[in-house]
């Protein structure tokens, strides 16, 4: 169903044989399938009724990703009014009368309309609380144990700035030079795929970053503020990369320094970051419409030396093309690929060879190709991103960082496609690039698919339990 379109959830819609059949067994694929069959609902609306991405959903629903989790399955049934009874699970409202919840105040009773951006909205809404009192209540409760307090960075690197989000750290000021040295050593990093020390260093340097632009005026606090934005941008990657809510904070934080800093070019980190969040909560359209917005607005403004200018439009146009296959948009995702190609083709690249680009991406031709490869897989269709899998050469990409990106995607691939030997190799080449890279959520979650698979694959298991997919 399109954006803005109605939505009908009939009242009788889990009494059909099939679908007590498909919840008894927990095969979700047929659920969702049943779901969107009887409702017209888009991929995109199930994610944001269920708090998933729509990737998530086109996987689950392909039979590429298996839901074990206990807490996964209570979101879809929330979200899809499923009786808890018909998967086994405990019914969390205290009835015994499995028809229950399907009448709850909360659901649309039968033949309720309700837009699909009304219910985006709301379950957008209900996210954000969820995950922002989750976050405080384990952050409060953490303050007086040990354990919570020392939770090692390898297995949650966002940790420290999450709790530095609710309980700021205390810093003085410093000069400016100094500043923008802290947060190179920073963006470095991130882009070393270094993201442990990344999330113990962030919070001393935003609180020292935030102290200086309090003491300072006119140009230098615009600079501090610039400061400030990239030091969230780089939160953000962070936060993103490990699944956690605090994302939205990081990525509001950075947008509100950007616009006081006055520069374009932190506006768009921020922007582009924020966008991130945006397309995993499933807002895709409104998210491309906001990116495309902010790449016209930088080639119309033109403010700061033209290679800047035109890298900045490259990297917004890459992210909406993603953020528009995500959505299921393909016409609008390739145009927008080759829209940012032939930017990309047209930046400048300085002497040492390095491609220009935003903070923490570049925008070469590899990048945008890599893009591709994402992008053709997360519209289901891999077959068509095998050429530019092997046209891309990894040392023609930034750094470690882009790399890792670059093989999980390869990764991703030839999981779609079935190929287990060679989406294990493209892992074990992730783990050799950037160890911290493939203990990642996304990464565990693909490891264990790998796992479960019918087959086996020589050092599978053991790679599986080192890397934390799966428990020893």
């Amino acid at each position: 169903m399109r954006s803005h379109s109605r939505l009908v959830v009939p009242v009788d819609l889990w009494d059909h044989e099939k679908a007590r059949r498909a919840l008894a067994a927990r095969d979700l694929a047929a659920v969702i399938k049943h779901f969107r069959q009887y409702t017209g609902a888009s991929q995109t609306l199930v994610g944001s009724l269920a708090g998933l991405a729509q990737s998530d959903v086109s996987a689950i629903e392909r039979g590429v990703r298996q839901v074990q989790s206990v807490d996964v399955l209570l979101r879809i049934a929330e979200g899809l009014a499923i009786p808890h009874s018909l998967l086994g699970l405990a019914d969390q409202s205290g009835s015994t009368d499995p028809r229950a919840r399907r009448n709850a105040p909360a659901m649309p009773p039968a033949a309720a309309m309700v837009t699909e951006a009304e219910l985006e909205d709301d379950v957008r809404r209900r996210e954000l609380m969820a995950g922002a009192l989750g976050l405080g209540a384990g952050l409060i409760a953490g303050a007086g144990s040990d354990a919570a307090a020392a939770e090692p960075a390898a297995q949650n690197p966002a940790a420290a700035m999450e709790r530095a989000l609710f309980e700021p750290v205390t810093s003085r000021p410093t000069s400016l030079s100094d500043l923008a040295d802290g947060l190179t050593t920073a963006r470095e990093m991130f882009s070393g795929a270094r993201y442990a020390a990344l999330g113990n260093a962030l919070p001393p340097l935003i609180a020292t970053a935030e102290a200086t632009r309090d003491a300072t005026t006119g140009r230098a606090r615009e600079r501090a503020q610039a400061a400030i934005a990239r030091a969230y941008v780089l939160a953000t990657e962070l936060a993103v990369k490990q699944h956690s809510e605090a994302a939205w904070a990081t990525a509001d934080r950075a947008l509100i320094a950007a616009r006081a800093s006055g520069d374009p070019r932190p506006l768009s980190d921020a922007a582009r970051v924020l966008a991130i969040t945006m397309r995993r909560a499933g807002r895709s359209s409104a998210t491309v419409d906001f990116l495309v917005r902010t790449a016209t607005s930088l080639v119309a403004e033109k403010n700061g030396p033209q290679a800047d200018t035109l890298a900045a439009r490259a990297c917004l146009l890459m992210t909406a093309a993603y953020t528009a296959a995500s959505g299921g948009r393909r016409s609008t995702a390739l145009g927008l690929l080759q829209e940012a190609e032939e930017t990309a083709n047209r930046v400048p690249v300085d002497r040492s060879g390095k491609p220009a680009g935003l903070f923490t991406i570049s925008a070469s031709p590899a990048d945008v190709q890599m893009y591709r490869i994402s992008s053709l897989t997360v519209l289901g269709t891999p077959d068509d991103a095998v050429p530019y899998v092997r046209r891309v050469k990894p040392a023609q990409l930034a750094n470690t960082e882009r790399v890792a990106r670059y093989l999980t995607d390869t990764a991703r691939v030839w999981h779609q496609l079935g190929y287990g030997r060679r989406t294990f190799s493209a892992l074990r080449a992730i783990e050799h690039t950037a160890p911290e890279e493939v203990r990642r959520p996304a990464i565990r979650t693909l490891t264990a698919d790998l796992l479960y698979r019918p087959g086996s694959l020589a050092g599978l298991r053991e790679f599986a339990v080192r890397t934390g997919a799966v428990a020893a």
